[in-house]
Order: structure tokens, then C-alpha cells, then sequence
């Protein structure tokens, strides 16, 4: 068996507050789900919502068309004669996801239409997506109240529609209310009811049951759910496909087309478009989910796996590691030395995993790009692995003009200078550090990202931790720095980097 799952993230997801995709985000996302992650199909737009939405459309479009996806692409359009279908045809698209009412109360106090006319609505709309050869699929809006409230509501629809030219009967836990028995029995009564049509179901989570009732909707024996990347979605968001294909893959053992090396990329990629930064714990994608914290787990790993799950990172094209920190043994530091290629004999290791813990214990964060530095500290060789020095630096601040910055860098035993101005104090700082590097020929890394926390309670003097991603030749890191000034946090950050890229 396999189930067809129909990602909405640029539709349902965009409805995220503050999420707005460009056209070419757009079509780029929609190029990865496709060819790259491989879902079935995709919701990219309302109709006639703005222009954009039209230029999006149109750019899908004309891909689609040119690389045999177009029937894979789907447009959320609404029983409004033919001006859906006339924006769904002017853009090149043929598959409308048409929106109709599945509760009698939804029906009664929004469209003030009896059933029989909403049902002959929704026909003559068919029948003319049908003369302009575009598909038809249905969504039963707040389905999950109607089979609540007004079960023969939806039955009567059901039966008025059944042999009406419509490829997919959508079952949408609008306000996202279901549990995962309701689900079940709602979804098997309407399969078992209707075995000849095809029905999806699409999950929202406000009670932080989507997945759930994804699983319970799958087992009633629906032939498609819809996801979205990252959980996106209006309010607290849709049902992730990440959570979803792993529940399916591993608890229903059920196959989908999904590649799921290619699942931590498109996270990835929604990110960074939708501006929306994906929790550490989030299952499958989060930073931190493939990352044991507890020694005891780290020894149990090294004797035969013991605190693995079938959620294993190399499926997700991620890898597993050891945090460093107050929980900290022998056994995660020996993991991340093994990472590096170091090893120490066993009064260092003892030292090392001793200052781990201390710095543990007073919530210092600790990565492996650290341990060089513990280690040099802890043996007492930390001049002569330390050969970059940034050791004087100035800065000018006025209103109405640019920040400029002057630096002192010291490379082993020669000072060089450099200075420059730029949009904020750091951007000077970067801008000079690297007219040193330029005219003395040394390689720079790539800044890819940059982020700022302080504790909660808002002091003034509080402690700014500044962290920034680099690449390097391919090879991504990430360096920390501790002040109370976030400009001088981000240099102690980009000081440790220069001697990382150094060694």
C-alpha cells in the first residue's frame, strides 16, 4: 500500500503570520518537493488572492509544463462561477482544490445556502472545470465539526457529489479539534461508506495531535494526507512532513515516494525563506534530535548501539552526536575526540572531561569546535596552538554616517592593520579583518549566519552570547562568543574562528 502525500506548504503554510514566499522562493521550493523530496503532489496558491500569487503561478506553470509536473500542481480556488478557473487557466495551471463548506453550521452561517444549493453550486462549477480541462478536487471545509455536529450533512454531500467529476474528496480538520479516535472512526466510517472514491486527509495541530491523527486517518485507510515542511501552517500550524513520513515509513510500515536523505533540506530550505527557525527539538530536523546529552548514553552506544531507534540520522542525511556539557562522561568526550582524530591517554581525558563538567555546571555552551581549546587549556599548551590574535580594535559611531572600524591582528609574531567602514560596528570590524587577509593572500570563510541570545529578564548587563555559522572550504562550523558588548562577543566569536580555519 502506498499513501500519496500533497504538501501544502506554499498554500496553507503561507498562511504562517508573517510568512510571505517571493515567486521565486516559490519555484524554487516547489522544484525541490518535486524532483528532489519527491512528494506527490503540491498546493502553491489561492486563486485570485494577489499578484504575486499570478506570477508564482505562472512561473510553476510554465516548469511544470516544460518538465511533465503539471498535474502535480494544485490551486486552492472557491465556487465563484468560472473566475477561479479563469485565473486557474490564465496561469498554465489545470488541477483546482475547490473549497466548499463540510458542516451544516459552516454552510448555514457563512454562505446562508440550504445544502441543496450548495451541492448544485459545487456541480456547476465541475462541470465547467471539466469543459475547460481542469481536474477537481474537493475540500469538505471543517469536515471534523460537520461529522461532529451535522454527520448527515456530510453524508448528503457525499452522496450528491459521489459521481460528479471530482479526483479526490479532501477531509480537513480545519480547527484542528479531532483526537486520534475520532479520526479513526470519522475516516472509517466515510472509506467503508464510500469504498470507490478516493478521500485525503488534511491535519491541523492545535491540540499537538496532527501526526496522530495523520496515523489514525492512514490506518481508517485514506489514500492521501497533506503535510507541510516544518509543520507551517495557520494558527499552530499543519501536520510536518518530516514527523509524518517517519510515523508512516516506521509505525504503519507503510511506503510513500519520499526521499527521506532529502527530508533535512527542505526543512532547511523553508527555513531560510520563510524566516521561521525550526525548534531544536523538533523531531527528525531539529538541531538537537540526534544529539545524546547523557554519558550513560554515549557508554551504551560505544558497547552495541543501545540508545539507537529506527529514527537513525543517516536516513535523514544528518549524523549523530555527543553533547558537551555538566552530564557529560568519558565516553561522549571520547566521541567527539574520535570526530577530531584526537586521543589522549587517560589522566588527560580525566582532565578534559573534568573541565567540561565545570564549565557545564556554570551553563556555558560547549561544541566540538571547542574541545581544541579545552584541551590546549587543560594541558597547558594553548600559546602554542593559539597563533591569531586580534589585539587591538576601535570603533567610530556618528549620527547620519556609517560606522568605521580599526583593527590590529596579530599572525604569529607580525601586527597588521586595517581598516573600514560598513553598515553596522561588526560589518566594518569584517570588513577590515578582511582587508588584512586580502593583502597578506590568506583564505577567507563564508559568514552564513548569525545569531544573538541573552537570558531572559531584558539587564542591560546582562551576558550576549553571539553565535556564527561559517564555511570553509565545504566544511561548515560554527564558533561562540561570551561578552557583555554583542559587538565584542562577535569578534571573541570570529577570533576563535580565524584560529580554527588556521590549524
Amino acid at each position: 500500500m502506498k499513501i500519496e502525500i500533497m504538501d501544502t506548504t506554499l498554500r496553507d503554510g503561507e498562511q504562517t503570520q508573517g510568512i510571505s514566499f517571493s515567486p521565486s522562493e516559490k519555484l524554487h521550493l516547489v522544484k525541490f518537493l518535486l524532483t528532489e523530496l519527491r512528494v506527490n503532489r503540491v498546493e502553491i496558491a489561492s486563486a485570485r488572492v494577489s499578484k504575486g500569487e499570478f506570477e508564482a503561478a505562472e512561473k510553476i506553470a510554465k516548469w511544470a509544463t516544460d518538465n511533465g509536473f503539471l498535474d502535480k500542481i494544485e490551486v486552492l480556488g472557491f465556487i465563484d462561477g468560472e473566475k477561479s478557473l479563469q485565473w486557474i487557466q490564465d496561469s498554465g495551471l489545470k488541477v483546482i482544490n475547490l473549497l466548499s463548506k463540510g458542516s451544516l453550521r459552516h454552510l448555514e452561517k457563512q454562505l446562508r445556502k440550504s445544502p441543496e444549493q450548495h451541492a448544485e453550486d459545487i456541480k456547476q462549477v465541475v462541470a465547467l472545470a471539466q469543459s475547460r480541462g481542469i481536474s477537481v478536487n474537493l475540500y469538505l471545509e471543517d469536515w471534523s465539526n460537520g461529522m461532529i455536529y451535522s454527520p448527515e450533512y456530510v453524508y448528503f454531500m457525499l452522496e450528491s457529489l459521489q459521481h460528479e467529476n471530482i479526483q479526490r474528496f479532501m477531509l480537513p480538520d480545519t480547527l484542528g479539534i479531532l483526537n486520534q479516535d475520532q479520526t479513526y472512526g470519522f475516516c472509517k466510517q466515510i472509506v467503508d461508506r464510500y469504498p470507490q472514491l478516493h478521500f485525503d486527509f488534511h491535519a491541523h495541530n492545535d491540540y499537538d495531535l496532527s501526526v496522530a491523527n495523520v496515523y489514525a486517518a492512514v490506518k481508517a485507510g485514506v489514500k492521501g494526507v497533506h503535510t507541510t515542511i516544518n509543520g507551517l501552517g495557520e494558527r499552530a500550524g499543519n501536520a510536518p512532513l518530516s514527523s509524518v513520513v517517519g510515523v508512516l515509513h516506521d509505525q504503519l510500515k507503510i511506503k510513500t515516494t519520499i526521499k527521506e536523505t532529502s527530508i533535512h533540506k527542505a526543512s532547511q530550505l523553508a527555513e531560510r525563506f520563510s524566516g521561521i527557525r525550526v525548534p531544536v527539538n523538533k523531531p527528525i530536523v531539529g538541531e538537537n534530535v540526534f544529539t545524546q546529552t547523557s554519558g550513560i548514553h554515549a557508554d551504551g552506544d560505544n558497547k552495541d548501539n543501545l540508545y539507537f531507534n529506527n529514527l537513525l540520522p543517516e536516513r535523514f542525511g544528518r549524523k549523530r552526536k555527543y553533547a558537551l556539557g555538566k552530564l557529560s562522561g568519558k565516553a561522549s568526550i571520547v566521541k567527539n575526540l574520535e570526530e577530531l582524530g584526537f586521543r589522549l591517554d587517560e589522566p588527560s581525558l580525566k582532565q578534559v572531561t573534568d573541565r567540561i563538567i565545570e564549565l557545564g555546571d556554570k551553563k556555558e555552551t560547549i561544541t566540538i569546535d571547542d574541545l581544541p581549546y579545552i584541551i590546549a587549556d587543560v594541558l597547558n599548551t594553548g600559546d602554542n596552538n593559539y597563533h591569531i590574535f586580534i589585539k587591538n580594535y576601535s570603533f567610530s559611531l556618528s549620527h547620519g554616517m556609517r560606522p568605521s572600524a580599526n583593527l590590529q591582528l596579530q599572525i604569529k609574531d607580525k601586527l597588521h592593520e586595517g581598516m573600514s567602514i560598513g553598515d553596522g560596528q561588526y560589518d566594518a570590524f569584517m570588513k577590515a579583518l578582511w582587508k588584512i587577509y586580502d593583502s597578506i593572500g590568506k583564505e577567507k570563510p563564508e559568514l552564513t549566519d548569525y545569531a544573538v541570545t541573552i537570558p531572559p529578564g531584558g539587564k542591560t548587563d546582562a551576558l550576549v552570547e553571539t553565535i556564527i555559522s561559517w564555511n570553509f572550504k565545504g566544511k561548515s562550523f560554527i564558533t561562540k562568543g561570551l561578552d557583555v558588548d554583542q559587538t565584542v562577543a562577535a569578534i571573541k566569536a570570529t577570533e576563535k574562528m580565524l584560529n580554527i580555519i588556521e590549524l
